[in-house]
């Protein structure tokens, strides 16, 4: 019998992975690739993508969870060699609500130039604005509701 997985169609990334779609790799290892983002918002602009075609950072097993960042440790190596970078920004979007496109679990590894217009994270959310001094109170409490709430 065949599971909903083995019927679901293949993610743009597992065709890519499989070869029956075009990738530009700079690199791969046994589960998981890394390639050219083909709508870089910069350029060297990468993808480090799992084998396994999961759509959430929770559904990997540790092993691939660790598998998964050594190729971003790995990915990071050889662009900043190639841009003489040491910064990056690093991102995962967790579910579409969190503006995941494709429904399978991938990081953005993006080299950060000088004068590359590339902004931090409150640009994510410019309608936010933070507390300044923080509510340290608030945030107490928060926390302990979070916490009781996974007991």
């Amino acid at each position: 019998m065949r599971s909903a997985t083995d019927m679901a169609e293949p993610t743009l990334f597992q065709k890519i992975l499989s070869g029956d779609v075009p990738g530009n790799f700079v690199a791969r290892g046994d589960s998981w690739g890394a390639f050219l983002d083909v709508f870089p918002r910069s350029e060297g602009h990468t993808l480090v993508v799992p084998s396994n075609p999961v759509q959430r950072i929770s559904d990997l097993s540790v092993n691939e969870l660790g598998e998964l960042f050594e190729g971003v440790k790995r990915t990071q190596a050889i662009l900043g060699a190639y841009f003489d970078a040491t910064d990056f920004t690093v991102v995962v979007h967790d579910g579409p609500l969190a503006g995941q496109e494709i429904p399978h679990v991938h990081v953005h590894i993006i080299p950060r130039l000088e004068g590359d217009d590339g902004k931090a994270l409150p640009a994510m959310f410019p309608k936010s604005n933070p507390q300044n001094p923080p509510d340290f109170t608030g945030l107490s409490e928060l926390c302990n509701r979070i916490k009781e709430a996974s007991i």
